[in-house]
């Protein structure tokens, strides 16, 4: 039977566990070890400008059962923001109880609030055949673009 979760905008005591589904999450999804000295600042600075973006945090019992992170993307073809949902994790002992969904459900409320945001983008490892049929099921749908990058070393 599926635990009660409350969805909450994530605070600055979150941070640790923010930090392990992070560390958790790459090793599982991509098999990469995150510097934990990088990811620790990474999260501490997402919380020290918001205007970077916020994180939800889905917990029970007084204990964070998954999280994810919201940025934005500035699109002048419709003079609005896209909210990009992105370090998504759910502790393994919670999965496949709705806990994507009901964060998901609280973004887009939060949304509804905000004339600003024009829709919500995600990338999802192309792999990830279960994520991607969560996605699908919410109304997500698929687009037409490849994503490339260039990472800079520091």
């Amino acid at each position: 039977m599926p635990e009660d979760f409350h969805i909450r905008i994530a605070e600055p005591k979150d941070a640790d566990d923010l930090i392990e589904f992070n560390i958790a999450m790459a090793l599982e999804t991509e098999n990469k070890i995150l510097p934990p000295e990088i990811i620790t600042a990474g999260v501490h600075n997402l919380f020290a400008n918001p205007q970077y973006g916020f994180y939800l945090v889905a917990e029970t019992n007084d204990e964070i059962a998954g999280a994810l992170m919201v940025t934005t993307e500035w699109s002048d073809w419709r003079n609005g923001l896209f909210w990009w949902i992105q370090s998504v994790y759910v502790k393994p002992k919670f999965r496949r109880q709705g806990i994507y969904r009901k964060l998901y459900e609280f973004i887009k409320e939060l949304a509804a609030e905000r004339i600003d945001i024009c829709g919500f983008r995600l990338y999802v490892e192309k792999h990830n055949v279960i994520a991607q049929k969560t996605y699908e099921s919410l109304g997500m749908t698929e687009t037409c673009y490849r994503m490339y990058e260039e990472l800079h070393s520091r």
